[in-house]
């Protein structure tokens, strides 16, 4: 094993250097369990072992399925959003339709079911336009954004039974303002406005 000298041993302008050119490396497993069950999550309880000082520490990991989320587009380009009640906030906020991705389910598949069941709305035109991890220092799992083209109503929406959902939508244009006026404020539903930005979708500002 490489030895190195700890952080903590070094001067501000040496330490500042060392992390710089530091490898970091995996930890090294040394043991994991499930903790707690907990409906959509578990907790797994992991040691681990730093490459860096030898020691080892515990870390409690959250373990949940994968997500999606949907923009939705109109064929008048106007952008299907949802409002709901969230119990971990305790608001009403104003998001995109998305929602877990259920067993033997592919992420393109959990994205029409969602918006079909959210909205209403079927879309025509699918497209992945990114993906990220919620929070890797603790979670294991990924969110998918897909963009839906030419979306329009297609039945009553019938959401999850402890789902009350109400379905609106706003001129694209509108969303820097809702962004920015905090009335958006979801972190997956920002970052999947990112990813429309990145492909020239949206304009986040001048």
């Amino acid at each position: 094993m490489d030895h190195y000298m700890l952080p903590q041993d070094l001067h501000p302008a040496e330490h500042r250097d060392k992390m710089q050119t530091m490898k970091i490396k995996d930890w090294q497993i040394l043991s994991e369990c499930l903790e707690h069950q907990a409906g959509i999550f578990s907790i797994r309880k992991v040691r681990a072992r730093s490459p860096l000082s030898g020691r080892e520490h515990d870390f409690d990991v959250l373990e949940s399925v994968d997500w999606v989320n949907v923009i939705a587009l109109t064929p008048d380009d106007d952008i299907v959003l949802i409002r709901q009640y969230r119990h971990g906030t305790r608001e009403i906020t104003c998001e995109i339709p998305g929602g877990a991705i259920d067993p033997g389910e592919s992420p393109l598949e959990a994205a029409r079911r969602e918006l079909e069941e959210e909205t209403g709305y079927r879309a025509d035109n699918w497209e992945e336009i990114g993906r990220v991890e919620p929070n890797p220092a603790f979670q294991t799992n990924t969110t998918y954004t897909y963009l839906a083209q030419n979306a329009k109503p297609s039945a009553e929406p019938h959401p999850d039974e402890n789902e009350e959902i109400a379905v609106e939508e706003q001129p694209l244009g509108e969303i820097p303002r809702l962004v920015a006026s905090g009335e958006i404020k979801h972190a997956l539903v920002l970052c999947a406005f990112f990813h429309l930005a990145q492909r020239g979708g949206l304009v986040l500002g001048a």
